[in-house]
């Protein structure tokens, strides 16, 4: 879906006492893949990798346990799960909240019981976002695009007029500049593109009891569809542009060709190390509020703990451990990433991680139900048909037609 963008114990932690003496606590090289007796594997991505060794460490090193620790391609997390043999099965993932329908329809993952002390600092909505029916993940980090200002190029904007008139200043102020500098190319890219599609007040399900619906989908609404005509003056000014994939938007903004850029902390690093000033803010308003969409990270128990005798300690890990304040603390110091913990949250340091923070008020969970799987790629190229310049398609016909083919793919199962 996006381009960016992570334990083994083997014994029940009734009988740590009698392990402790006798298991010493390790944690298994990323590409070790062989199962060790009395572990608990954990599949993680290279972007978590050591964060993960150094906790699971700590963790395992105070039940007298091993944890082996082994890295995977975020995507192949999930899909691999699937297909796995039982005996090379992790026991806990790392996960994205979004693939919680899919896999618990699925049945490859258990739900999560935790004490409500250990919920009691996850904010409603991160649990929300690992819920289907149930509780299915504990959440430890979240995400979310935003608006990055290169602060000696231009001024943070005061709304989303001062915006569109300052990006269109400075693209007409250079060779090779660019107004607003957020990401699709050929493929679209309807995460990055959200922001502006939540501020036309566009929205992809409505939820029923609590629950979100996939019939009640507002890709094409009534109210997006009478503000799509923005979209139309946004290509014509050149205010938006398809052709801006991921890399050549890095590359404008390190570049100093980009004053404005909608991306999320995975490149806050890129720009300090590019030699930039900038600052982080939400998306202005437009007609409603633009805001992100919300990603959220977390642990999960496969249904394969139980079968390595290993239920009740990976939930511990899982739904204890990795629920504390000073675990997610640190996995923010090590990873980059704002944590899920409201305690650990009010400890960061970082400016600009502090900033992507406010950046996510208001925002929207990634649907977490299988049917977001028709989505994504009709509504990206929505997006792409309607900013691709001279033979662009006009926005409302452009959205029109993608809300038809998800319908029909939903129906399709």
């Amino acid at each position: 879906m996006l381009n960016r963008f992570t334990w083994r114990i083997g014994a029940l932690l009734i009988a740590v006492g009698a392990l402790a003496a006798l298991v010493a606590t390790s944690v298994a090289p990323a590409a070790s893949h062989k199962r060790t007796a009395g572990s608990l594997r954990i599949w993680v991505d290279a972007d978590r990798v050591n964060a993960t060794k150094k906790l699971a460490q700590q963790w395992a090193s105070s039940r007298g346990f091993t944890a082996q620790v082994v890295q995977k391609g975020f995507g192949n997390i999930r899909d691999d799960l699937k297909t796995v043999k039982a005996a090379d099965a992790p026991d806990v993932i790392m996960a994205a909240h979004d693939w919680t329908g899919e896999l618990a329809a699925n049945g490859l993952v258990v739900p999560l019981f935790p004490k409500k002390a250990a919920l009691k600092q996850i904010p409603a909505y991160a649990r929300k976002a690992f819920t289907y029916g149930k509780l299915f993940g504990m959440p430890v980090a979240l995400e979310n695009v935003a608006l990055f200002v290169n602060t000696k190029l231009a001024k943070v904007p005061k709304n989303w007029a001062d915006l569109e008139k300052k990006a269109l200043a400075f693209k007409k102020g250079g060779s090779g500049r660019v107004a607003l500098d957020v990401q699709q190319g050929s493929g679209g890219d309807a995460y990055h593109m959200y922001p502006l599609f939540s501020g036309l007040c566009g929205y992809i399900f409505g939820s029923s009891s609590g629950r979100l619906n996939p019939n009640k989908l507002g890709v094409a609404n009534a109210k997006f569809l009478k503000n799509a005509k923005l979209i139309d003056r946004w290509n014509k000014e050149g205010l938006v542009s398809s052709k801006i994939d991921g890399n050549t938007a890095t590359q404008l903004f390190t570049s100093g060709k980009a004053a404005y850029w909608i991306t999320g902390p995975w490149n806050i690093d890129t720009a300090r190390k590019a030699g930039i000033s900038f600052k982080i803010v939400q998306v202005p308003k437009i007609k409603c509020a633009s805001v992100p969409f919300l990603g959220v990270q977390g642990l999960m128990v496969t249904k394969y703990a139980a079968s390595h005798s290993v239920a009740t300690a990976a939930k511990d890990f899982v739904q204890s451990f990795m629920a504390k304040s000073s675990s997610q603390y640190e996995l923010t110091v090590l990873n980059g990433r704002y944590p899920a913990n409201t305690a650990a949250a009010k400890r960061v340091k970082d400016t600009s991680l502090k900033q992507i923070g406010l950046a996510s008020k208001g925002g929207v969970p990634m649907p977490n139900i299988p049917a977001m799987n028709s989505v994504w790629g009709d509504l990206g190229t929505a997006w792409v048909k309607a900013t691709k310049g001279e033979d662009a398609t006009p926005a409302k016909a452009a959205f029109q037609t993608a809300a038809r083919n998800i319908r029909a793919k939903i129906a399709g199962g």
